[in-house]
């Protein structure tokens, strides 16, 4: 089914999320349900990723953070491992040029200096060659963990207060969401994961402190953008106090 983007933009209007973060899980077993070795299923997810992003970008959306690769999947077979660094290494090599002629910035989540050095390599010449773009942020997060993460941020911030550039009483939550990899975004307005299971996975802690979820029994292979629509049509249907009662 053809969605109608333009239409879908004007019907979500307000209601649309500024920042939209995707747990992609059930690559493998969609692979496993099929006879076929898990990095098949790692290379459907990747193709599902263009008509993700393009629908994203085409609706207005302005931040999409994407969970490819965990501080904890190191510990799955290296075979795995391997296959997945190949298909990113891939999609950075492929796709950038048509990202960036659609004016999408990459950022990448996460520790870089963990990554192997080629894939390191290709991703900052992602972030190199789309920094000046002012559509969608395209956040990859790779070898991401959001413990990891806010440590590495309190450590930011503690070496400016030993640096005399800051004064510890200074630092408040608007300081420390900064310090984040995913500081100057917008908050994180919807976070959804795929694959059936509802738990967050050391993703994005802090930044989901308000999020609407949504959690998907399609497997990310099968996350189609008809059930992306619908998903964000339902977060339009939500009624967000904020803590409030209104």
């Amino acid at each position: 089914m053809q969605i109608d983007v333009q239409k879908e933009k004007l019907t979500l209007g307000e209601r649309l999320p500024a920042h939209v973060g995707i747990i992609m899980d059930g690559n493998g077993r969609w692979a496993t349900k099929r006879g076929m070795p898990r990095a098949f299923g790692h290379r459907a997810g990747t193709e599902r990723l263009r008509g993700i992003i393009r629908i994203s970008s085409d609706l207005g959306i302005k931040a999409l953070s994407l969970y490819a690769f965990s501080t904890e999947n190191w510990k799955r077979p290296k075979a795995e491992v391997d296959a997945l660094f190949g298909l990113f290494m891939e999609y950075f090599t492929n796709e950038v040029e048509e990202l960036h002629a659609n004016n999408v910035r990459i950022r990448m989540l996460g520790e870089k200096e963990g990554l192997p050095a080629n894939v390191r390599a290709s991703v900052i010449a992602a972030e190199e060659k789309t920094a000046r773009n002012t559509g969608l942020a395209l956040n990859v997060a790779l070898n991401y963990g959001s413990r990891s993460e806010t440590v590495r941020a309190v450590k930011k911030l503690a070496a400016e207060v030993a640096a005399k550039r800051l004064d510890a009483e200074a630092i408040d939550e608007e300081k420390l969401l900064a310090a984040l990899d995913t500081g100057g975004l917008p908050e994180l307005d919807l976070l959804i994961r795929t694959g059936g299971d509802q738990r967050l996975s050391n993703f994005l802690l802090l930044q989901a402190a308000y999020a609407e979820f949504a959690f998907v029994d399609a497997l990310w292979p099968d996350f189609t953008d008809e059930l992306y629509m619908g998903v964000l049509r339902d977060f339009a249907q939500r009624n967000r106090r904020f803590g409030g009662l209104k």
